[in-house]
């Protein structure tokens, strides 16, 4: 069993920047962050092999966000540079244990950070 405690996130105007972090209690395969903006589906934003040290973007956010990890203190983050409205969403993030799947399908990770809300005003 793996547990997820975010942190960060926020208000920023557009063209801000806002950092999201992830601690992870255990070892994980992959970690990753999605969104969820209101009546819309909840999607992957980009992800990370925690042990290989790939990244994933969602097209949306290539050359804006970047994530990374901090092995020694088992932490994924996000920075997220160049906001736009449009990125203001719920953010998750999410590790698995397990291995295969799409890294953007949330049906693919087992554990599940509270969430974090990120507002861009314009």
């Amino acid at each position: 069993q793996v547990q997820l405690g975010q942190s960060g996130g926020g208000s920023v105007q557009a063209g801000g920047s806002l950092r999201l972090s992830c601690a992870a209690s255990g070892d994980t395969y992959r970690m990753g962050w999605f969104r969820q903006a209101p009546g819309k589906e909840r999607e992957g934003v980009a992800g990370i092999y925690t042990r290989a040290g790939d990244t994933k973007y969602a097209d949306s956010v290539k050359g804006r966000f970047t994530i990374s990890q901090d092995n020694a203190k088992n932490t994924m983050y996000l920075q997220m540079n160049s906001l736009k409205p449009e990125d203001t969403a719920m953010y998750y993030c999410a590790a698995t244990d397990r291995y295969g799947g799409s890294w953007s399908n949330s049906k693919n990770y087992n554990y599940w950070g509270q969430g974090t809300q990120v507002t861009v005003s314009s």
